[in-house]
């Protein structure tokens, strides 16, 4: 693991109406690392992003940002350390794109000041990182899933923090701009960010994360490296089914496969 903490959990609870709880989560976030929080539905995984970053609360247990403990932080100064792509982002107003992505500029504001040119430059090359420079003017609501979730991504970029949460990031994203996004995670991770993402596609955690955590029923089921973690006795525990787990001849990386109802027939075959 890299040196600097970025983010420290250590026994995090909380629970919420309509949402799937966490107890006793234990976790830490690198700079220089992709950190992959995985798990079925209803693990908790958007609740524990929500309560890592303070959006609701607060949580039994202690967070740490960078050191200091979230609940002693302004809202203003969470900003400057954390920035979050939601799940489901919601848009309230008829931004443009560009004033969807200024908002991230928001935190470094002084009191109600209007972004300055400087701002508008970052936002700018946030989009320009994201591919999606040519959508600046397009009214927000215009664009399609996949494009308003780069958008988000472009807001969190233009924010400037050392730690980036990603729910689901790649859940609208057609197979090109997933492997756009996670290249893009990667390089900012090698430049110094700590990031973590929460993600269903096994193959793409597989790839890109440096570490995994595996969470079931709202508690750390196992977590490490990721070749370590992704194992068939865990994957098959976790979700309920099996997989199988091989090496990439390519890549070297993990492969998962879900196996079919046909398939895992075959494998119990009495030979």
């Amino acid at each position: 693991m890299a040196e600097q903490s970025l983010l420290r959990a250590r026994g995090v609870s909380f629970a919420w109406a309509g949402e799937h709880g966490v107890a006793g989560v234990d976790l830490d976030v690198a700079a220089g690392e992709i950190v992959g929080l995985l798990g079925p539905n209803g693990a908790g995984k958007s609740t524990l992003v929500r309560a890592l970053s303070a959006t609701v609360g607060p949580a039994t247990g202690s967070i740490r940002l960078l050191g200091d403990e979230i609940g002693a932080l302004a809202r203003r100064e969470i900003a400057r350390r954390v920035a979050v792509v939601p799940q489901e982002p919601v848009f309230q107003f008829p931004f443009t794109v560009l004033e969807v992505v200024l908002l991230g500029r928001h935190p470094h504001l002084a009191g109600l000041a209007f972004e300055s040119a400087a701002d508008i430059e970052k936002a700018l090359a946030a989009l320009a990182r994201v591919g999606a420079a040519d959508l600046a003017e397009r009214p927000i609501a215009e664009l399609s899933s996949g494009e308003r979730q780069r958008v988000v991504v472009a807001r969190a970029l233009a924010q400037e923090t050392p730690l980036l949460l990603l729910d689901e990031p790649a859940s609208f994203l057609d197979l090109r701009h997933q492997v756009a996004l996670f290249d893009l995670l990667r390089e900012l991770a090698d430049e110094g960010r700590g990031i973590l993402a929460v993600l269903h596609d096994l193959n793409l955690a597989a790839e890109y994360c440096d570490r995994v955590i595996l969470l079931g029923a709202g508690r750390v089921a196992a977590a490490g490296a990721t070749a370590d973690v992704l194992t068939y006795a865990n994957l098959t525990r976790l979700y309920g089914t099996e997989v199988y787990v091989d090496v990439h001849d390519l890549t070297g990386g993990l492969v998962v496969t879900p196996l079919s109802a046909r398939a895992r027939a075959r494998l119990h075959r009495p030979h």
